[in-house]
């Protein structure tokens, strides 16, 4: 572990809140309630991917051809530990997109097969679904409705009715992508459940859990046993961006016939006489940063020398709870989950604005929303339209307080007041 100030650690035990804020490289005047979008990379893996990359170019064909193979084991070994895993079911890609599409474009489609996803589905991988069926050979895709606020109760008995409503044809399969943290709004589905639910119904799962890793304690995938599973590493785990696990178990890797792109180490099928290849295809597919992968190593030991995943995630899902009440108090509105079943460290917020807006007007107010804070407020927490309200998602991090809740709720306010006025737009709301 690198010993070099400011960059380094102390011996002293951390106290989260504001005093964390010097192991991070973020501007003293921004308020970063969005750590759940791109990650925080804190100072000692910046360091370490600095130094890292430093090594690479003193000799890259050394690094590239001998030295690196070993140490994107050691960082799967790790990563396979913590998710509960073996370590030949764990490689590394870019994001979570390219996981899922890894999935998803390696199915055997036929005419018949459903594809199922969701309206809160990751945008990209919607439309990858919508995609796969608009070409040959065009499996059906179809999309279970969900509309926050919900319980968990609800959600299961929404996927229930759908695969009722969706039965698989003779000989056909049905696909069903499930978000285990959805991204906007940012809540917790009980997507064991729904793994399950997937197993008894004959229905593959590929569980995109891109907000899982850092955020999510006590994962077991060997226990809970979805068919495919895939999480960024660089937004709740602090690795460097971007980097992502993807996880397929042993009785799946024969459906990921090919890495993307296509690694130099594959090979056909009929050829590998029973043994898929899975992980040899994950150590080279061409040349990338791999600094980002590498410092997996660092993200964890930082996070465990911060005390660990319970003592990290402990905290910041009791400020999401407690900020987001107090968030709520300010703009006068309400949380999207007053029982807390859907939160982690993510809290949704409504914001005092009209929900009954429309093309274009929607568009001007989201780009006028994220100017005003961004750029004039130096603030930000993710913004979205759903179920006919606006809303924001707030991601508490270790380096967050209370204050930081208060803080960005004011500046929204002002935000949303002035954007109501610019497109003399009115939802009964007096603002202050």
């Amino acid at each position: 572990m690198t010993q070099l100030d400011p960059y380094s650690y102390t011996q002293d035990v951390p106290e989260f809140g504001h005093k964390m804020l010097k192991y991070f490289s973020l501007d003293p005047e921004y308020i970063n309630l969005n750590s759940g979008s791109y990650g925080t990379t804190p100072r000692p893996v910046q360091l370490a991917a600095y130094e890292l990359e430093a090594k690479i170019e003193s000799n890259p064909d050394l690094f590239h051809r001998v030295l690196f193979q070993p140490m994107l084991v050691e960082v799967r070994e790790k990563l396979a530990a913590l998710i509960g895993a073996k370590t030949d079911e764990v490689v590394l890609v870019v994001n979570a997109s390219l996981g899922i599409n890894v999935v998803l474009r390696n199915f055997d489609w036929e005419e018949g097969d459903i594809i199922i996803s969701f309206t809160t589905t990751y945008n990209s991988i919607s439309r990858t679904a919508k995609y796969l069926s608009d070409v040959p050979p065009h499996p059906t895709s179809t999309v279970v409705n969900l509309a926050f606020p919900m319980t968990h109760d609800q959600i299961i008995n929404q996927f229930k009715a759908h695969l009722k409503d969706n039965p698989a044809k003779p000989n056909k399969k049905r696909v069903a992508i499930i978000d285990s943290i959805i991204s906007n709004p940012g809540v917790l589905l009980p997507w064991q459940d729904m793994v399950q639910i997937c197993k008894e119904e004959g229905v593959w799962s590929v569980v995109d859990a891109a907000h899982s890793i850092g955020q999510e304690v006590g994962l077991n995938l060997t226990e809970t046993a979805p068919d495919f599973w895939i999480s960024n590493c660089h937004k709740w785990l602090s690795s460097k961006r971007s980097c992502a696990v993807l996880y397929v178990p042993e009785r799946n890797q024969h459906i990921v016939k090919s890495s993307i792109p296509t690694s130099a180490f594959y090979i056909s099928p009929q050829d590998r006489k029973g043994q898929p290849n899975f992980v040899e295809q994950y150590e080279w597919n061409g040349t990338i940063d791999y600094a980002a992968y590498l410092t997996v190593k660092e993200a964890l030991e930082f996070r465990h020398w911060m005390g660990g995943e319970e003592k990290i995630n402990a905290y910041c899902h009791d400020l999401a709870l407690k900020g987001g009440q107090l968030m709520a108090k300010i703009l006068g509105t309400r949380v999207m989950d007053p029982a807390g079943e859907l939160t982690l460290n993510m809290v949704n917020v409504e914001l005092p604005l009209p929900g009954d807006v429309t093309l274009p007007v929607g568009e001007k107010m989201h780009a006028s929303l994220q100017h005003k804070m961004l750029v004039e407020q130096k603030a930000y927490s993710a913004h979205f339209y759903h179920n006919g309200g606006w809303w924001t998602r707030s991601s508490a991090q270790v380096w967050n307080e209370l204050e930081d809740f208060e803080r960005i709720a004011r500046k929204w306010l002002q935000a949303c007041k002035e954007v109501k006025e610019e497109l003399g737009l009115t939802d009964g709301r007096e603002i202050d």
